[in-house]
């Protein structure tokens, strides 16, 4: 068994989608990066790439890349899954944490967990998404950006 961790970090902009865990959710703005900016999948796919010992998601998918403007981090996530399986890998269980102001995940969390299930082949409770806020303080709790952490647990099955 092998753990890993990640974190990222996305700034609130307008003019975009607000995408969380491969969910659009309602809100006056989104995340700004050159993907779709889905801080909880990118910190996600950190957890799992650390955990098989691989790079991180920015040599994977570089950020000055084309072909990854605007990108669904599901789709991204589907390449990391392929990434570890070909490494003799296979996730177990993930859980991921959350740091916003507002909105409230509370009413997406299940549809999220059933797209991140699907994309890394486990049962839904096997994918833990909680979310808090930073109690107004920093750049969080000013409602500036939003922030996730991610641990990610590993099987080797080469045997």
């Amino acid at each position: 068994m092998l753990v890993g961790f990640g974190y990222d970090v996305h700034r609130l902009v307008e003019g975009r989608p607000l995408i969380l865990g491969g969910v659009e959710v309602p809100f006056a703005q989104g995340l700004d990066g050159h993907s779709d900016a889905d801080v909880l999948l990118h910190a996600l796919m950190d957890a799992l790439l650390g955990a098989a010992g691989l790079r991180d998601i920015g040599h994977y998918f570089p950020p000055n890349d084309p072909a990854y403007k605007d990108a669904d981090s599901l789709k991204l996530l589907e390449a990391v899954v392929g990434l570890l399986a070909a490494e003799g890998y296979r996730p177990v269980n993930v859980d991921m944490s959350l740091l916003a102001e507002r909105p409230k995940i509370g009413p997406h969390v299940e549809q999220m967990r059933a797209k991140i299930s699907a994309v890394l082949g486990l049962a839904p409770r096997r994918v833990g998404i909680k979310a808090t806020t930073n109690e107004g303080l920093g750049f969080v709790g000013e409602g500036l950006g939003m922030a996730a952490y991610a641990v990610a647990l590993l099987e080797d099955i080469r045997g």
